[in-house]
C-alpha cells in the first residue's frame, strides 16, 4: 500500500470521526436551570434583600423530613401573623422532579408531601411575605 492510500484512510477516519461527534453532540438533551433566567437575573438584587432580611431575624428557619413530608417552621417573629409564600424544592439535575407549593399560614408552619421514592440533593428556596416585606431562605437537603 502506497503513502497515498494511508493519507486517504486518515483522511477519511477523520471525518468519520467528526461525523459521529457532530450527530452525538446534536443528540444530547441541554437543560437551562430555568427558562426565565434573565428576568429571574433582573430581580436578583431583591432577592438579595430579602436574604438579608431574614439574616437579621432573630430566629432562623427550622426543617425536618418526618413520614415522606417536609415540615418547615418559620422563626418566632411570624407566630400570629399572616404569612403566605413559596416553597420550592428545586432539583438541580432534573427539572422534571422539581417540588414546587404556595402557602399561606398563621402558625409560622407549613409542610410539603414527599413522594415515597424522592430521593437525592435537593435545594429548598423558601420565600415567603408578610404585607410588603419579602424574606428569601436556601438551604442544601439530601433526600
Amino acid at each position: 500500500m502506497n503513502w497515498g492510500y494511508k493519507i486517504l484512510i486518515v483522511y477519511l477516519v477523520f471525518v468519520a470521526g467528526i461525523i459521529v461527534l457532530v450527530f452525538k453532540s446534536s443528540n444530547e438533551k441541554i437543560d437551562l436551570v430555568t427558562p426565565d433566567y434573565y428576568a429571574k437575573e433582573l430581580k436578583h438584587q431583591e432577592k438579595i434583600d430579602a436574604v438579608k432580611r431574614t439574616n437579621a431575624l432573630a430566629s432562623k428557619v427550622k426543617f425536618e423530613i418526618v413520614n415522606n413530608s417536609l415540615i418547615i417552621t418559620l422563626p418566632a417573629e411570624f407566630n400570629e401573623k399572616e404569612v403566605s409564600g413559596e416553597v420550592l424544592l428545586y432539583c438541580p439535575s432534573d427539572g422534571n422532579k422539581d417540588i414546587k407549593k404556595n402557602f399561606t399560614t398563621t402558625n409560622s408552619a407549613t409542610t410539603v408531601a414527599l413522594s415515597p421514592g424522592i430521593k437525592g440533593a435537593y435545594d429548598l428556596q423558601l420565600n415567603w411575605n408578610t404585607g410588603s416585606r419579602t424574606y428569601y431562605f436556601e438551604e442544601k437537603l439530601f433526600l
